[in-house]
């Protein structure tokens, strides 16, 4: 009731704006001031065409002055292709966009009232109702193909020697996941969830898979030149991988994993030379509204060398280990209770020979 009562409101008062509009204008006629409405008519008209002319002057500058800045260049093979499918649709409707905006204010400039014309009623022309249906919808369709035929492409079967990598959304950050030498991602639970006890992916410890599988957060590493294939998951709310310079996005849905590959093209050390800037890394952002600390869910990825990968996994850690020390070949065993025990009566047992001795 409350929404019926404001919107017949707001139509009440358009219907008396438009009524006083209406009168004022009776009254300036009635007053002799015709002439000085069509001065501005007039007026209007110019003005019109100055915005025309300082409109499409500031298209040009500002074209010319953010080219190349904003994104800078594609870093995946698929970004390449990205690109051109977003050059011919700029094409395509900036040549729309030229022609409708010049037409628009020329013909509101040529055309201005006069005396000296009548206006010509033209309501119907089937010849021009079929051009501007076809033209349209032919461009559309070619917008469309392009935009299926790569969305097939990086959301398909990512080439067999790819890298596959896990990675799961959460308010407010990314976890990823690596196969480990089996390049099997072994099997996980929603309810084995439980950070405090080192399983954050609910890894089903049980399974064999899970043995060499490594954990990390808010930081991806990826080799240059291979194909990279992203599982994308979340563990809460819709979340959204956002790569922006391998110009790739994906939804992360809860339940749902969703795909998409990519190839990069530069490591991050080639990409600070670039973009001449030595604080450049390549961002994962959630380009998906997902809660109040949004803005600040970003990610890090990244791109080195084969070498340099195979550094960095070396040196990481089964996350079952990490869960299960005891299982760690690498930590040495506490000592029992017993060993302890024995240490301390022989510690006590020194004591007391040594308190003897001093009496």
């Amino acid at each position: 009731m409350t929404t019926f009562f404001i919107i017949a409101i707001l139509a009440l008062g358009f219907l008396i704006t438009f009524q006083i509009a209406k009168a004022s204008e009776y009254v300036s006629v009635l007053r002799g001031l015709e002439k000085a409405r069509r001065q501005s008519n007039r007026i209007n008209a110019f003005l019109l065409l100055l915005f025309l002319i300082g409109g499409l002057i500031g298209v040009y500058f500002c074209n010319e002055s953010l080219k190349g800045r904003v994104l800078g260049e594609a870093a995946s093979v698929q970004g390449e292709e990205i690109d051109l499918m977003l050059k011919i649709t700029f094409y395509i409707t900036g040549i729309v966009f030229f022609i409708t905006q010049i037409a628009l204010f020329w013909f509101a400039y040529k055309y201005q009232e006069s005396d000296k014309r009548k206006p010509f009623y033209y309501p119907h022309n089937n010849k021009l109702e079929v051009i501007w249906t076809v033209i349209p919808a032919l461009a559309l369709t070619v917008l469309v193909g392009f935009g299926l035929y790569y969305w097939f492409k990086i959301t398909g079967d990512a080439p067999k020697e790819a890298m596959q990598i896990e990675i799961t959304g959460k308010q407010f950050g990314w976890e990823f996941r690596y196969p480990g030498r089996d390049k099997i991602f072994g099997k996980k639970y929603f309810r084995n969830v439980d950070p405090a006890n080192n399983n954050p992916m609910g890894q089903i410890w049980d399974d064999a898979a899970n043995r060499d599988d490594i954990w990390m957060e808010q930081e991806m590493h990826c080799v240059v030149n291979k194909p990279v294939k992203l599982i994308i998951g979340s563990k809460d709310v819709i979340h959204d991988v956002g790569l922006s310079h391998f110009r790739l996005k994906m939804d992360a849905v809860p339940g749902t994993p969703t795909t998409m590959w990519f190839t990069p093209k530069y490591t991050t050390k080639e990409m600070k030379v670039k973009e001449n800037n030595p604080d450049f890394v390549y961002e994962i952002s959630c380009d998906q509204m997902c809660g109040k600390g949004h803005t600040g869910m970003r990610g890090i990825i990244v791109v080195e060398t084969q070498a340099e990968f195979d550094r960095w996994m070396a040196v990481k850690k089964p996350q079952y280990l990490v869960a299960h020390p005891d299982k760690d070949p690498s930590v040495k065993p506490a000592a029992t209770d017993t060993t302890k025990a024995t240490a301390a009566a022989v510690i006590i047992e020194a004591k007391g020979n040594f308190a003897k001795r001093k009496d």
